[in-house]
């Protein structure tokens, strides 16, 4: 990253006035050696981003750098606060956790509070964490004590930049956290303790970032901090979500997933390089211990070996100095005046030593201590190696996932275009499918009016025909009225009259027959014949047939009295006994006859028993069997 502003001549007394800043997001197109410049200047993870703008010039003031950097945090504070609010009231006023936009927040916030932050010296560097002044909050803000019990409470949180993370979370889920935060820059005299002198929450522009979180108080945001890994995420603010350029005209929607998701990639290309270098520098790190722990260990040796050549030494100076003890005792006092210069010369090399050994001794401790501190820098190096290489890991999975998705993306929409072709064929043959309906209901509907108007006319016929034939039949009515009275007074005469012909058929001389004679007469009957004696009975047969069909079929004599006597006229001719023309059963012989008005034929009650209206006549006339099939058949053919 890089900031780029032009240098302006300041006065010697004041600091310097910061230019706009240029932010280069990951995946903007960059030179070569710009690239190679800024895998140079990556940040590490223990240390907050540092922004830096072009180098200063030579007569700048001393603290220009650390204003650049206020400056440019606080311009980041301001366009992250105002982009939040922005998007949360656009979406509602709630936010999760997940929200893109909150994380960077959350990212820049730590920045703040990591700017000027005085680090604890260890054997692997300074160790800086921004926990220690949030803590102190609770001291001033008898309400933040709930916060910080959570915090402490949480069971994921191993390191204090996880727990500050939390705590930032949970101020800002209580809408507390611009009162927080002003509450802290007013007791800067707490904060000299843990922020330089120039640091960010130590200038005014602190005051104006806690100012500006007053407008978060209209933000509702949800977190989960329990299944939140806080400790292990990668603070590295996102540059990309705050650049606008109003010279590039809008694209569409397919080209704009597809550039967000070639900058994640370039991004996290970026963060890949980002967390190689790293690791590159831990593995020389570890590297270097490793050599300084095999030399420590060599020094050790060797310590030891000096410690014990130190000891004999001082045995051997104590038999020297019992030895001339005993030698003072034994000599003279002039011998014992030189014996003493020696014993003192000797006690004086001996406290030389005894120190030497106490100073040997100490440097062991130390030398131990530093071979301990070493193994536990070891075990956190490994740690963090570790903790680097999953989310690396991680990264490389999500690139995999964004492939993947882009793929699946890609078949979808193959596949809804298959699918948007086969709905149009469908379409267009349900159109031609209603069209051709359409077309029928048509037809069906002219048929319907073609025969709604044949039923009119056929009402109106029949309408016109009974105007006609009113008279013709009110005047028939009267003629079968007095048909029937002829008819009754006939069968009167014919009921007298076989009472007087009864007495001459009872003294028939049939008993005085010969049996050849009655032979004769059965083979007659058999063949088809009545016997002799029938024909006597011949007028009152024809009598029989004439009431037969008066009361049969009484509308065979609704024409006139003339048909009545052509029809009895017939009867009287054909008065012999005849078979049905149609079954010729030897029953029909003593059956009553039904003369068929169709055909003319002669035919018995079983073989002329259907009625149906004849052209000759109004009403139903008695018809044969056949005759009847033969109508129905072309009435049934005939047109409507």
């Amino acid at each position: 990253m890089e900031l780029q502003e032009s240098a302006e001549g300041t006065a010697p007394g004041e600091a310097p006035a910061c230019g706009s800043p240029v932010f280069l997001y990951p995946g903007a197109r960059r030179r070569p050696q710009q690239r190679r410049d800024e895998r140079q200047r990556l940040p590490s993870d223990s240390e907050p981003l540092q922004l830096l703008p072009s180098p200063p010039p030579a007569d700048a003031h001393p603290n220009y750098l650390m204003a650049n950097e206020r400056m440019n945090l606080m311009n980041m504070a301001k366009l992250s606060i105002k982009g939040l609010i922005e998007s949360a009231l656009n979406l509602g006023r709630t936010l999760d956790s997940d929200y893109a936009p909150l994380q960077q927040f959350f990212v820049v916030m730590e920045h703040c509070l990591k700017h000027g932050l005085k680090g604890k010296k260890t054997f692997l560097g300074q160790n800086k964490s921004f926990w220690g002044p949030l803590e102190l909050v609770e001291k001033l803000v008898p309400e933040a004590s709930e916060i910080t019990a959570s915090v402490k409470d949480l069971p994921g949180l191993k390191t204090p930049v996880g727990r500050g993370r939390a705590w930032l979370r949970l101020a800002l889920m209580q809408k507390k956290l611009s009162e927080y935060m002003k509450a802290l820059i007013n007791r800067k005299d707490l904060l000299s303790e843990f922020y330089e002198a120039n640091a960010l929450m130590m200038e005014e522009e602190g005051a104006i970032i806690a100012g500006l979180l007053v407008g978060l108080n209209v933000i509702d945001a949800n977190f989960c901090m329990k299944g939140e890994d806080l400790d292990s995420q990668v603070g590295v603010i996102d540059f990309s979500m705050y650049l606008k350029d109003g010279s590039i005209s809008k694209c569409n929607e397919g080209d704009g997933q597809i550039t967000a998701i070639l900058d994640q990639k370039n991004y996290v290309e970026e963060l890949n390089r980002q967390l190689s270098a790293t690791v590159n520098n831990l593995q020389a790190k570890v590297d270097a211990l490793e050599k300084s722990n095999t030399k420590l260990t060599e020094e050790l040796a060797v310590a030891n070996n000096r410690i014990i050549t130190l000891q004999e030494e001082m045995e051997r100076v104590k038999e020297e100095s019992s030895y001339i003890l005993e030698s003072n005792r034994k000599g003279n006092k002039q011998d014992r005046t030189a014996d003493g210069q020696s014993l003192s010369e000797a006690r004086k090399h001996l406290k030389e030593e005894t120190q030497l050994r106490l100073d040997v001794e100490k440097e062991l401790e130390v030398q131990i201590g530093m071979r301990q501190e070493m193994e536990l820098a070891m075990k956190m190096l490994e740690k963090d190696v570790c903790e680097k290489q999953d989310a690396l890991v991680a990264l490389r999975q999500q690139v995999d996932d964004l492939r993947t998705l882009k793929h699946d993306l890609a078949l979808k929409l193959q596949s809804a275009d298959i699918a948007g072709k086969q709905k149009s064929d469908l379409n267009s043959r349900l159109e031609e499918k209603t069209n051709q309906m359409a077309a029928t209901i048509k037809q069906l509907e002219q048929r319907l009016r073609q025969a709604e108007r044949d039923r009119q006319s056929m009402q109106e016929d029949n309408r016109l025909f009974k105007q006609e034939f009113g008279d013709k039949i009110a005047s028939l009515q009267l003629e079968v009225e007095q048909l029937s009275k002829q008819r009754s007074q006939i069968e009167l005469e014919l009921k007298l009259e076989r009472n007087k012909r009864s007495p001459i058929h009872c003294s028939t001389p049939e008993r005085k027959r010969t049996p050849a004679s009655r032979r004769e007469n059965q083979e007659k009957q058999q063949n088809g014949f009545k016997p002799e004696t029938v024909s006597s009975d011949r007028p009152q047969n024809a009598e029989e047939e004439s009431v037969t069909v008066g009361k049969g079929d009484p509308v065979l004599l609704c024409k006139a009295p003339s048909c009545v006597e052509d029809v009895q006229d017939q009867l009287s001719k054909t008065a012999v006994p005849q078979m049905c023309q149609l079954c010729k059963a030897e029953s029909s012989l003593i059956q009553r006859k039904i003369l068929c008005k169709n055909c003319g034929g002669i035919f018995c009650g079983d073989c002329s028993a259907n009625e149906l209206p004849l052209p000759s006549s109004i009403n139903p006339e008695r018809v044969c069997n056949p005759c009847h099939k033969q109508l129905i058949q072309q009435y049934s053919t005939s047109p409507a």
